[in-house]
């Protein structure tokens, strides 16, 4: 097993909600003050803020210097992340270094995304050009449609089918339901998901997540730190990244992500465990057939195998391996910059014992698998108690 050198000491989420009727600083704000009454600590304590977000969704530009002042962290640095969805995650591995490497105590890693200031095509389109603008975006290409090829190449060589990826819709309004900072949570059946329109085929609107407003906090912290501030940290275990090409084209094949499976081993690695080690899981469902590439890249199960995962029931909260018990991109929402911090949340909550209806029993090691883009970037980490 790893030291324990760096810790996360608080948590923070705002609600993801389809309109956020205030700025971005207010809704930076909100995940940021829950965060810090998590930790029970004071905004000098803050050595270093990373602020997660992909640009063009709202009109400020450089606004970590905007939530730096507006949080009352001045001189202390701040700076901006992108990569695109996995952004916070990218932000946590950053600040996971900060702290290893002894340059900063504690770290707040602050994603966040406020959507709907443009209309949703426009979200599409920008969405769109987080491929290649020279040779695939002019050409109409988007991520429903991206992640359609994947369905196809999956169907294809392994013989799942549209069935499958309904299972997983219905897993994950069957948790959202009860989480309260959801965007969707209201129970959807077999029947309407199948019966729901085709966006880009085999995908239909109910295998899509929805874009979302939202923010979500992390505060990392030394280990010196973390046994001062905390009665529960949560250590950082193992931490992996890859990346993929960004043309499809020239990729080897389509049947999985490789930037997933990659960051996996990477993470396992580091962490000195396995796949049949992690007690609770949170994976990057942006569409149904995510969750399944997830489960393969992550070694839940063989490639080709996944379905069966959904199909058994073994995700679910009294599964084998429970897997977004909280509803998931699906059904919380995906505002861009925030998801990887929630997925955090969860799994922090979920070692904590502090999950409430969705507490998996006797949780004692968690995983975050944060995707950016269709497969370009990859991160994986590995938290235990």
């Amino acid at each position: 097993m790893p030291d324990k050198d760096v810790a996360i000491v608080g948590v923070g989420q705002s609600a993801f909600v389809r309109g956020y009727p205030g700025g971005i600083r207010e809704l930076c704000f909100e995940a940021y003050r829950e965060a810090m009454q998590d930790a029970g600590i004071s905004s000098k304590e803050i050595k270093a803020l990373i602020v997660c977000c992909a640009p063009e969704y709202d009109k400020q530009r450089s606004p970590s210097g905007l939530i730096n002042e507006y949080l009352g962290l001045n001189p202390s640095p701040t700076f901006m992340v992108e990569s695109l969805c996995s952004s916070s995650t990218t932000g946590f591995a950053i600040a996971y270094s900060f702290i290893k490497s002894g340059l900063y105590d504690v770290v707040c890693v602050l994603g966040f995304q406020k959507m709907s200031e443009i209309t949703s095509q426009d979200v599409q389109e920008r969405m769109g050009r987080g491929a290649d603008v020279m040779w695939e975006s002019p050409y109409g290409t988007s991520m429903p449609s991206y992640y359609a090829m994947y369905a196809q190449a999956h169907f294809a060589n392994f013989g799942s089918k549209p069935e499958d990826l309904a299972l997983v819709r219905v897993k994950s309004s069957t948790y959202g339901q009860l989480n309260e900072k959801a965007v969707y949570r209201k129970k959807v059946t077999f029947e309407q998901i199948m019966s729901s329109g085709v966006v880009s085929s085999p995908l239909k609107v109910m295998d899509c997540c929805a874009n979302a407003d939202g923010s979500s906090c992390i505060i990392l912290a030394s280990a010196d730190k973390a046994k001062e501030f905390s009665k529960k940290p949560v250590w950082v275990m193992g931490v992996g990244q890859s990346n993929a090409p960004m043309n499809l084209a020239s990729r080897e094949h389509m049947r999985g992500l490789e930037c997933a499976r990659i960051a996996a081993e990477k993470a396992y690695a580091m962490a000195g465990v396995g796949p049949q080690d992690i007690d609770v899981a949170e994976v990057h469902d942006c569409f149904t057939i995510a969750e399944i590439l997830a489960y393969e890249a992550l070694g839940f199960a063989k490639q080709g195998e996944g379905v069966n995962l959904i199909r058994d029931k073994e995700t679910y909260l009294e599964g084998r391996i429970p897997v977004n018990v909280d509803g998931g991109l699906l059904s919380k929402g995906h505002p861009i910059g925030a998801t990887g911090g929630s997925q955090i949340r969860t799994i922090v909550l979920q070692l904590r014992g502090e999950a409430g209806a969705i507490q998996v029993p006797n949780a004692e090691i968690g995983l975050v698998h944060n995707i950016g883009g269709v497969g370009i970037y990859g991160n994986v980490l590995i938290l235990g108690r």
